[in-house]
């Protein structure tokens, strides 16, 4: 089955910013897919293509890659004659006709959405589930299915947040539910408790909303937010069932060879006060001593090489570490992770690499190598559940898309409720085996 008709439009993101929407058309229908944005554009991941016109949607619009998805992709695609269900040879042919190393002459965002749409066009002409389908296309079909386990992102801080709070995400992770239905209700009760919780200890504007649909109070470290979440879990009644993970993010607050804790406040930001990074981590191994953290993410920046081989074999002893801006998706990159031994799971974020192929191979890559995958939304999200489906198939045992609350999060999370339902006894929950899929 080859494809008819490839069009692109321009829809929104969670943030109200333009994206790209593809939808292909076969003879058994129309599949569309919408490729979410991030805050950070790291120097190592593909081009997201901007029009940079500040007349129209402050500079974000992305009118150019949906031209380049129907006046030079789709022509290219058609009279190419693939098939649908050759996702490599597919991808294989978007790569060659932009022709750069980032994508930048037709967009990772335009590319992404033609790959994901073909995807889905795949699964369609076998009458196959996408998770099914991107596990045959990965050679990752083994039964049971691998349920992953939520990170739920339930206080925001950070550029994701309008609080002095240095560190991005906070999350809290089930891992000591029977499945991931009961996963998803164990945060959204602990998601309540800490609002009502906030509320009564910063005042009812505290329960704003951030970026990822977490809480965002203004607290003015980690600590105090770490202590909220901790009386969260133990309110909720769920202590010693869940732990918590900490993306710092550590690239937005890394100045001059150094880290500072007052990025946010000009007016407490003082050079004086950086951090190098052996205090750095002094502060995360104090943290991690006194709460119950399982995950610690980007703790140093993508620059930063010395500190995350230094400090890795330390931390992997009591969690896990995960890379996200420093490898960037990049398999040379995670080749070059592997080799310094930096971290042992791979955030895989789709559009950071561009097409579906590429992402599956970086999980590969990362799985050869002994690491987890954790499969991670953006923050700028879309009502797309594609993800969900991406962390079945690949087996990644962990995935995080924001808090329990707003529904382009949610639809992640209950894509993943349908699959574990309509999979029944074919299905395992990870659940504390979080950091084991390639071994479940």
């Amino acid at each position: 089955m080859t494809i008819s008709k490839v069009y692109a439009r321009v829809v929104y993101d969670s943030r109200g910013n333009p994206t790209v929407e593809v939808v292909i058309s076969t003879e058994k229908g129309k599949f569309s897919a919408i490729v979410p944005s991030g805050a950070h554009h790291n120097s190592h991941e593909c081009l997201d293509l901007r029009d940079n016109d500040p007349k129209k949607w402050n500079g974000r619009g992305v009118s150019q890659a949906v031209q380049n998805v129907n006046e030079i992709i789709a022509p290219a695609l058609i009279k190419a004659n693939l098939d649908v269900t050759d996702q490599e040879s597919i991808d294989e042919f978007l790569i060659d006709l932009d022709g750069t190393p980032t994508k930048e002459k037709l967009g990772a965002n335009a590319i992404l959405a033609v790959s994901l749409a073909v995807a889905k066009a795949g699964a369609g002409k076998k009458g196959s589930p996408l998770y099914k389908h991107i596990a045959d296309l990965a050679k990752l079909h083994e039964y049971p299915f691998l349920i992953p386990t939520p990170f739920f992102n339930v206080l925001n801080g950070g550029i994701h947040s309008g609080s002095g709070l240095t560190f991005q995400e906070f999350m809290v992770v089930p891992y000591g539910a029977p499945s991931f239905f009961e996963a998803v209700r164990y945060a959204t009760e602990i998601f309540h408790t800490l609002r009502t919780l906030t509320i009564e200890k910063y005042g009812s504007s505290s329960a704003n909303l951030g970026d990822e649909g977490g809480i965002a109070p203004n607290v003015e470290n980690a600590r105090q937010a770490l202590d909220l979440i901790v009386s969260a879990i133990k309110g909720a009644g769920y202590e010693g069932q869940v732990g918590i993970a900490i993306d710092a993010s550590a690239s937005d607050f890394y100045k001059e060879g150094k880290y500072d804790l007052n990025f946010k406040n000009e007016e407490l930001s003082n050079a004086i006060d950086y951090l190098t990074s052996d205090q750095l981590a002094e502060l995360y191994w104090d943290l991690i001593n006194k709460y119950p953290i399982v995950s610690l993410e980007d703790p140093f920046s993508e620059d930063d090489w010395e500190a995350w081989t230094k400090y890795y074999p330390k931390f992997q002893s009591k969690v896990q570490i995960v890379a996200d801006a420093i490898t960037s998706t990049t398999p040379e990159i995670i080749e070059q992770g592997i080799e310094k031994k930096i971290a042992n799971v791979l955030l895989l974020k789709l559009n950071q690499i561009g097409t579906l192929t590429e992402a599956i191979d970086a999980a590969k890559l990362a799985y050869d190598a002994g690491w987890a995958v954790q499969v991670s939304h953006r923050s700028g999200e879309t009502e797309d559940t594609t993800i969900a489906d991406l962390a079945v198939g690949l087996r990644t045992a962990q995935i995080k898309s924001g808090a329990p609350a707003r529904s382009e999060r949610f639809a992640k999370y209950n894509q993943i409720i349908r699959i574990e339902d309509d999979l029944e006894k074919y299905a395992v929950y990870a659940g504390k085996n979080f950091h084991d899929s390639n071994k479940s």
